[in-house]
């Protein structure tokens, strides 16, 4: 029997007590006391995260013109697709789409809805903590590094192992909301690391800006492949639609008040808090270093050691948060899934080993593959493109049927177009710029 299916079946199996009980105590639904504001901090921190430092190096391989106009434009698309999925979230009356894949299953029916929505909402967001735990790794031995010499000899895995530790702590956090304060100060220090580097960035490029800029490849196929690998980094930048019905679903809603007001509101200031850091530190990064770029633009900066150091370890409480942020909504589907098919009660310890064995594995996957660059291209196009310009466009167009030719039905096969074809050359890329790291890395260095 098919998954959806199974699922449905165990929720008709219910009694209305139980299912509303359940609901109590999943991560995703128990509580709906969240203010407009904690949407805004959630969002950048979903947004504003690993993707920024990867920008200046993306701007590298595409170069000055495209690299902007990629940037510019998917803010674009993807601010008007996070509007779809706002205003789909209560569109049928009386009724709240609590996760992405509820929506997919209730537009599109039980079995094509779930099969496209689902599986790669799932990959989104468990791509996203392997990233954070690289990038968590990296940035603390980066910080460890530069304030104690001695310590460059300790090895990156064992940065990732100290960070995954951290999260099995974070991850007994109840349910979504109580992730307010994390989520806050993990907001912040994106913030302020995006400016770090900005000011930094400006400050290198001062003395010594290359004369002439062009992309990193000299040959033609490593120039097409960059550019693949870089239109999966910016689309990786745009990733927080993963999540964004499970964080309305947080939001209070009555008929003179829905939730999509206050979330809305929320992404209004995310999304220009977000364009001003994607922008600021991909054009004077790329302005600074040129080619020369690394694929996280805080490891490129050299001085003020002090300083350096500092936004690295922003980077780090940073990345505590987000890992959260993304990891939520799959304690939500596996806690579900034991509990309506294998018939385990809802408990704390439930949660304790449910939850610490994930991040185990995704930390471990993590030490293994550890390519920030190749892995923000690859899973950038793989499922993040379709979580973020696909999917929202097509359950508009079957929910709303706008009208053929108008403003909504353009837009929405616009932002379907462009992201299938990301979704199709960014992977390739991304897979490309992996083996080449894979043949000077050693397992586990």
């Amino acid at each position: 029997m098919e998954l959806s299916n199974m699922n449905q079946t165990a929720e008709m199996n219910r009694t209305p007590s139980e299912q509303q009980k359940l609901e109590d105590w999943l991560p995703i639904s128990a509580s709906r006391k969240a203010k407009w504001w904690y949407s805004s901090f959630h969002n950048v921190t979903a947004m504003v995260g690993a993707g920024v430092l990867g920008l200046p190096f993306a701007l590298a391989q595409l170069g000055w013109i495209p690299g902007v106009l990629m940037i510019v434009i998917s803010w674009i698309l993807t601010f008007y697709s996070l509007w779809q999925l706002i205003e789909l979230h209560e569109y049928v009356p009386g009724k709240r789409f609590d996760r992405y894949f509820d929506l997919g299953r209730h537009v599109l029916g039980p079995k094509k809805g779930f099969w496209l929505v689902m599986p790669q909402q799932l990959v989104v967001q468990v791509a996203s903590t392997i990233v954070y735990c690289v990038t968590g790794g990296k940035s603390l031995k980066k910080f460890f590094d530069i304030l104690i010499p001695a310590m460059t000899h300790v090895r990156q895995t064992y940065f990732i192992l100290f960070f995954v530790f951290i999260q099995i702590l974070l991850s007994q956090t109840p349910n979504f909301n109580n992730l307010k304060a994390v989520s806050s100060l993990a907001a912040l220090m994106s913030i302020c690391y995006s400016m770090v580097a900005f000011i930094m960035s400006m400050v290198e490029g001062f003395d010594h800006h290359p004369s002439h800029y062009g992309v990193r490849s000299h040959t033609t196929p490593g120039m097409v492949f960059d550019a693949f690998n870089a239109l999966g980094t910016v689309a990786f930048a745009f990733a927080g639609h993963s999540v964004a019905s499970e964080i309305q679903a947080t939001l209070p809603s009555t008929e003179e008040k829905p939730s999509k007001v206050p979330m809305w509101r929320g992404v209004l200031v995310a999304y220009t808090i977000v364009i001003i850091c994607y922008l600021s530190v991909a054009v004077s990064g790329f302005w600074a270093f040129g080619t020369e770029v690394d694929d996280d633009v805080l490891i490129t900066l050299q001085r003020p050691n002090w300083l350096i150091a500092i936004a690295n370890f922003m980077v780090f409480i940073h990345v505590l948060g987000s890992f959260q942020v993304f990891a939520m909504p799959v304690f939500d589907t596996m806690e579900t899934n034991l509990v309506q098919k294998w018939n385990f009660t809802p408990s704390k310890m439930l949660r304790l080993i449910s939850r610490s064995i994930y991040v185990c594995v995704v930390g471990l996957i993590g030490m293994c593959i550890p390519f920030f660059g190749g892995l923000l291209g690859f899973f950038g196009g793989l499922a993040f493109t379709s979580t973020s310009y696909i999917i929202p466009g097509v359950l508009w167009l079957n929910a709303k049927e706008p009208k053929r030719w108008s403003f909504h039905w353009i837009a929405s096969w616009v932002c379907i177009i462009l992201g299938t074809i990301v979704a199709v050359v960014a992977p390739i890329g991304g897979v490309r710029t992996i083996v080449v790291s894979a043949k000077t890395y050693k397992l586990f260095s």
